[in-house]
Order: structure tokens, then sequence, then C-alpha cells
């Protein structure tokens, strides 16, 4: 999973299928097949529709899929979910970076080098309110950048390919594990762009992001909501290239 530089601005921009029918989802597809990176499919599309997404994708699109599930179970049920998704032939699967390192090797192990195992350490709509809240120790708490350095630090030992974090951590993550270590970035919204209704708190711009060292960027509403989701695209891929 070494990144390549340069690359394409639009292979930086991962855009996720978070609509609500399959048919809205190979509308999607094939629209933004070539002015995206790659398609990311979380847990609402796979419950309706399953595998049989993941292959209309690999049909249509040489873009390759992202499934985000975010496995977090006991290490045996996510190694053989781990082993399935790697039959799927997507190229990165999500795994929480939870209580017990054991899980997540677990999920490397059963990927085989098949697929990029990705750590999720902290959500981008996780506030450091939130993480006190939740009992952490008030220095994590109040700092949500060591939180998610030390799981890093976890899914680095495990074996990941990277982590999912937001881009106010990835320059830290590229200086403590180097640039060959994947750094997926949610929460992104474009330079000028309204946010609206919006559950994303630690957000960035994509030129930002690619400046901190993000390899790819998780954009959604921002070119699904847009009028022409198309044209919202290259606009970005075209600050991904000015940054």
């Amino acid at each position: 999973m070494t990144r390549l530089t340069p690359r394409p601005p639009k292979d930086y921009i991962l855009f996720p299928l978070d609509v609500p029918s399959e048919v809205d989802a190979k509308r999607c597809v094939e629209l933004l097949a070539d002015v995206v990176g790659m398609f990311k499919v979380g847990l609402e599309l796979f419950v309706r529709c399953g595998p049989a997404i993941v292959e209309f994708i690999n049909s249509r699109s040489a873009a390759g899929v992202f499934l985000d599930l975010k496995l977090h179970d006991i290490p045996e049920t996510v190694s053989r979910a781990m082993t399935g998704i790697a039959d799927l032939g997507v190229k990165l699967a999500t795994v929480h970076c939870g209580e017990d390192p054991r899980m997540i090797e677990a999920a490397v192990a059963a990927g085989g080098g098949r697929v990029g195992v990705l750590g999720i350490t902290v959500l981008t709509s996780v506030s450091a309110a939130d993480i006190v809240a939740a009992g952490f120790r008030a220095d994590l708490g109040g700092d949500l950048s060591r939180l998610v350095l030390r799981r890093a630090q976890m899914a680095k030992a495990a074996g990941c390919a990277g982590i999912v974090c937001s881009g106010l951590e990835v320059r830290t993550i590229k200086q403590n594990f180097g640039q060959d270590f994947l750094a997926v970035t949610p929460g992104i919204r474009p330079a000028g762009a309204a946010t609206g209704r919006d559950d994303q708190v630690r957000v960035v711009t994509p030129a930002d992001a690619v400046r901190a060292g993000a390899d790819y960027l998780v954009i959604g509403r921002p070119i699904r909501d847009a009028k022409d989701p198309r044209a919202m695209a290259l606009r970005i891929a075209a600050e991904i290239e000015a940054a």
C-alpha cells in the first residue's frame, strides 16, 4: 500500500455511497466513475444490497471499493468477517481500534494481504467533550490527537495498512509512522462550502488535508448534494491539484 506520488488529483477522492437505495447508488457510480478515486460502501448500503453492490462497482469502474463496515467484535468473529471481505475484491476495509489489539491483528491476518486493513481511530463526528463524557482520561479527552496517536500505534503494531483519522491529525500521523502508513480522512469540506446541518465537527478543506499528507479524502455531501455532482468532484480535484 505504498503511497505513489505524483498522483492524479481525482485519485485522492473517496466518494461514500451514503444513499437510500440501490438505484441511487448505481446512478452515482455511473455518474462519477471516472472523476473519483474510489467508492466507499458503508453499513447502510451494504445492509440493503450486500456483496452485489461491490460486484456492480467493480464491473463499472476501475476506481475500486473501500468497504467501510468498521468491524468491532471478538477476534474470531472479526477474522471470519474479514476473510469474507477479502473474497469480495475490495481495496480497503475498516476495523475499530478498540480495546483489544488481538482483534486488529486477527483482521490483518485474515485479510492475507488481499485487502488493506485500516484502523478507525476517533470518528470525526466525535468531539473532545464526547470523549470526556464517555469516561476517558482527561489528558486523552482534552487532546484528541493523543488518543488518535495511541490508537494509530495499535493499528501500526497490528500490521494495518493505515488508519482513518481527521485531517487535524494527519501531519502527526505521518511524522510518527511515515509516508507509507495510509491516512484516510473524512470530514472534508471544500473551501467556502456551506455546511448546514452537519454531524461532522472536526473538519478541514481538501487542500489542507492534502498539504498535511492525507492519502485519501472521504468527500460525500459536498459532491452528492451539489446541483451538479460531477462538476463539484472536478472542482474539488482542482483544489487538490492546487495544493
